[in-house]
């Protein structure tokens, strides 16, 4: 194993250990040693929240554990983003993401988009309690190719069906797809509302984003 291989194969399994106290000395190392920031995010990192992604649904690891590798490969981030030349990173797709009105949760949204980072996307975060007008301005801005869209309460979750019906108002409902998501959600809710997915959870929503930007590119 080259020195580069063995310096990928620690970052990823930094990640998938949750090593949060070690990753900033190998993400370190992986700078001196003169590996890209991309190839050491994407080809250590990102592979770590792969197999850490696996074990969730194997039920070997649970939520907690998915915060925590969230956060962990967010430390490593924060040491190599500043090396990082501009246009280095080749996204892969752009997600406008937001909890609908009225909802204040995000560790699942903030979840999702460790996630969809680590897999090569952009992603615009619009925050909590985000309006349907909200919604549509940011799809005009920033012309995503997905609305995610999360919900924890049975009171907030209709509000998603407002920003479906404004996004058609606007003609801008067949430019993006839709997928949501959250604890009282279910798959006939998503098809109800006019959502084109529902991600049972973050890494399965997360899988749908992917196939969809392959299968557009």
């Amino acid at each position: 194993m080259s020195r580069k291989e063995e310096i990928l194969a620690r970052l990823r399994d930094a990640i998938v250990n949750l090593d949060y106290e070690g990753i900033r000395d190998v993400a370190k190392e992986a700078i001196e040693a003169g590996l890209s920031p991309y190839e050491a995010i994407m080809e250590g990192m990102a592979k770590g929240m792969d197999i850490v992604g696996q074990k969730y649904e194997q039920g070997e690891y649970f939520l907690a554990e998915l915060i925590m590798a969230g956060e962990t490969m967010k430390e490593g981030l924060s040491v190599l983003e500043p090396y990082m030349k501009k246009g280095e990173i080749k996204h892969i797709g752009k997600v406008v993401i937001g909890t609908v009105e009225g909802d204040l949760h995000d560790i699942g949204k903030n979840i999702v988009i460790t996630l969809l980072t680590a897999s090569g996307f952009e992603v615009v975060d619009l925050g909590v309690d985000v309006s349907a007008e909200k919604f549509v301005e940011a799809v005009r801005k920033h012309k995503p190719d997905i609305v995610a869209m999360s919900a924890l309460l049975t009171t907030t979750m209709v509000n998603m069906e407002k920003v479906v019906k404004a996004l058609e108002e606007a003609g801008l409902r067949d430019k993006v797809k839709i997928i949501v998501g959250g604890a009282p959600l279910t798959e006939e809710f998503a098809k109800q509302i006019g959502a084109d997915a529902y991600g049972r959870d973050a890494v399965v929503g997360v899988e749908i984003c992917r196939r969809w930007v392959s299968e557009k590119g």
